[in-house]
């Protein structure tokens, strides 16, 4: 199979319209066959299936993509929440003459139907009316087999975060193993990953123009499987970037410690040794460990992460090829970020803005909860290896102009039935990223560090807020707009360097408590999480406490925490409960750590080891990373952030006298929770249960089907 380099695409909408431009554009894309034949289309161009009600609105995945491909001219139905125990109800539009696009939705199916503790949820946000159970766990699966079977022989390509997410060999906290990629078992032709819209508008004009789905092998962030290499290419084996056997010295460009970015604009001499060791980096491939490898060694599987994540900057990124079977996962480098003219045009397309009529009066939540907010940039720098933005999004920051957003604002003032004057949020993955990148583009494309802000600020980021303080005054300026609610997660780190924005910030645009994400308060835990130390949240919330009262508001923060994060202690967790005390914060929700597939705390979880260090196979001190597993030490680690519920008091007494900290119980003010009022097991004598339940903790069962020897994942956020 020829394959040519994969290079940046052209333009978003620079390629000449598809022929069935003549039907124009739809009111809101169709979902029955009637609303087809109102619109004069004897055929679907591209039939895109999802997960979620359909809500044509740019916060929803499969909105954004259907209305990206009307503007190219293609003719674009919507199968939502399909019954999926028939191939009947896919038929609904009709045979496409082009492809079949599968998403699970804006979440992973599994995610949104399991808690953290595997227990099913009742609800759906995703759903009219918030009924649970209406979508099938791990739909992408289900959903391509229906669609293949439907359709023979037409195309069927998966996308989303749930098919992004699980591109390659990953471990599966669900069914708590390895499972293969979801393209192979979909048996989907193709797989995107990412926002896609380049991909997805290439594809549809390829197909369009009579190319068959097998020769489309030179599109960046597709994936697709493959007997051989294209001729010509250099295969790199991954172990010899990043050895995960003997202990060898030698230049690591996946090093993930403490270096910072290169000042000037030198890339840093071992990558430019390697450059010219491996040739031409759009002609090498790097070959994975393979899946029948990974499944059963998870250090090998921590190697194959750490150097897959070392391959997500479209900068420097090579092709990715892992083996399954007699086939190879062929992964193309990822897509060129939108640039702001073109994530311009795919937020001003024609969106109603509302659910598809079709549902009534009924209400889905998740519309209700962002009808008024507005996403103004896409990406994260962050890093935070619990969460799966960056892997999904990538971390070049793709920002909208500010009269793009405040047209939006407008649109919302003017359109939205009900509109109190009240935006609730104006930001995206982190509110205060906004317009913020490296101040060197060929330090950007060189760059291979998972993190601008971890350990510390990278000497190269502009961190200038100015621009998003000119956005917010002028936002809340506009006509008939009383008030600009910041709800997204704030980085409050990259906050405090602009003491001008915080005062901005909790002056105008704070509805009297502000969300922020700490996580936690102890190195260890902080460490694996990349996430900054708590002098930095001290230093906001100084910060926020006096502009709150030079601005005459009582203003309080959240902060947010996770439990059971991998390389969290019981003592670490004490801590942080201490901690929470001191400073009269009493959570009402907590998190506990949730392995989403590919991010990098499901790795170590997995793997026992820390994948930002070189990972090998004898190991050394520092490596080796705890994972909180069993059901009781999960439910402890929770306890520690509701220290102060009655309910979780027998749990923590038993604990704390097991970890030697008797002292901790009784009605002191250094005392974390109080004694038992003198009956039987009160102070620092517990009862034979209580002793027992924490046991349990430590020796108890494991779960269903849980594998107490290997094992880590992340946390869904």
């Amino acid at each position: 199979m020829p394959q040519s380099t994969p290079s940046p695409a052209p333009g978003l909408f620079a390629r000449p319209k598809y022929w069935a431009a003549q039907f124009g554009l739809a009111s809101e894309l169709p979902m029955t066959r009637a609303e087809m034949d109102r619109l004069g289309w004897e055929a679907c161009d591209v039939i895109l299936v999802t997960g979620d009600a359909y809500i044509d609105h740019p916060s929803f995945g499969m909105a954004v993509i259907g209305r990206v491909l009307e503007a190219q001219g293609f003719r674009v139905g919507i199968i939502s929440q399909p019954d999926w125990h028939s191939a009947e109800p896919f038929r609904e539009l009709g045979r496409p003459n082009l492809f079949c696009g599968v998403t699970a939705g804006n979440m992973d199916s599994l995610v949104n139907r399991y808690t953290s503790n595997r227990k099913v949820r009742s609800d759906d946000a995703y759903t009219a009316g918030g009924q649970g159970g209406k979508r099938p766990d791990r739909a992408v699966l289900v959903y391509a087999q229906r669609c293949r079977e439907a359709f023979k022989g037409v195309p069927v390509i998966v996308g989303g975060i749930e098919a992004s997410l699980r591109r390659i060999a990953q471990y599966d906290y669900w069914s708590d193993k390895v499972r293969r990629s979801v393209l192979v078992d979909s048996k989907a032709d193709m797989l995107v990953y990412g926002n896609a819209e380049r991909q997805i508008v290439e594809i549809a004009q390829r197909l369009g123009a009579g190319e068959e789905i097998k020769a489309l092998t030179d599109i960046r962030g597709t994936a697709f499987m493959r007997r051989t290499p294209p001729p010509g290419w250099v295969e790199l084996d991954s172990t010899s970037v990043d050895r995960p056997g003997a202990l060898v010295d030698h230049p690591d460009p996946y090093a993930m410690g403490d270096e910072a970015c290169p000042p000037g604009g030198a890339r840093p001499a071992p990558l430019q040794d390697l450059q010219q060791r491996w040739g031409d980096r759009g002609h090498t491939f790097i070959r994975l460990p393979a899946f029948e490898d990974v499944v059963n060694d998870p250090v090998l599987y921590g190697h194959a992460s750490r150097v897959m994540h070392a391959e997500t900057n479209p900068g420097n990124a090579r092709a990715l090829a892992q083996r399954h079977g007699d086939r190879d996962v062929w992964l193309n480098p990822p897509p060129v970020p939108l640039t702001t003219p073109e994530i311009d045009a795919v937020f001003d397309l024609p969106y109603t803005r509302r659910p598809h009529t079709s549902y009534g009066a009924q209400k889905v939540p998740a519309y209700d909860m962002i009808k008024n907010s507005v996403n103004i940039m896409r990406g994260c720098f962050g890093g935070c290896t619990f969460c799966s933005i960056t892997e999904h999004e990538g971390r070049i920051i793709q920002s909208r102009s500010e009269q793009s957003i405040l047209r939006e604002i407008e649109n919302i003032r003017d359109k939205t039935p009900g509109f109190t004057g009240v935006i609730s949020d104006l930001g995206g993955p982190t509110a205060n990223i906004w317009r913020l990148a490296c101040k060197s583009r060929e330090i950007e494309a060189a760059c291979r560090l998972p993190s601008c802000v971890y350990p510390g600020i990278c000497r190269n980021l502009n961190t200038d807020h100015a621009p998003l303080i000119g956005l917010y005054r002028k936002a809340r300026a506009l006509p008939g707009i009383k008030k600009v609610l910041i709800a997204s997660g704030l980085r409050y780190d990259l906050a405090v360097e602009s003491p001008e924005y915080v005062k901005e910030l909790v002056t105008h645009h704070v509805g009297g408590y502000l969300k922020i994400a700490p996580e936690h308060t102890e190195d260890g835990p902080l460490h694996k999480m990349m996430k900054p130390g708590v002098g930095s949240f001290y230093k906001f919330r100084d910060m926020f406490t006096k502009f709150s009262q030079q601005a005459g508001k009582k203003q309080y923060l959240i902060p947010y925490f996770i439990a059971a994060h991998p390389g969290t202690t019981d003592e670490d967790m004490l801590k942080l409960a201490l901690w929470l005390k001191r400073n009269e914060f009493k959570p009402d929700q907590v998190q506990a750590f949730l392995p989403t597939p590919m991010a990098i705390a499901t790795a170590m979880y997995h793997s026992g080891r820390d994948t930002l260090r070189k990972v090998v196979r004898q190991a050394r001190p520092g490596d080796e990373v705890g994972a909180v597993r069993q059901p009781r030490q999960r439910e402890l680690h929770k306890a520690f952030l509701r220290w102060h519920d009655r309910r979780n008091w027998p749990l923590l007494r038993a604990a704390l006298v097991k970890m030697g900290r008797p002292e901790l119980i009784g009605s002191g003010a250094e005392c974390l929770v109080p004694g038992t009022a003198g009956r039987p097991g009160s102070g620092a004598n517990p009862t034979d249960s209580e002793r027992n339940k924490y046991k349990g903790s430590r020796r108890g069962r494991a779960g269903p089907k849980q594998n107490r020897g290997k094992g880590r994942r992340r946390s869904g956020r």
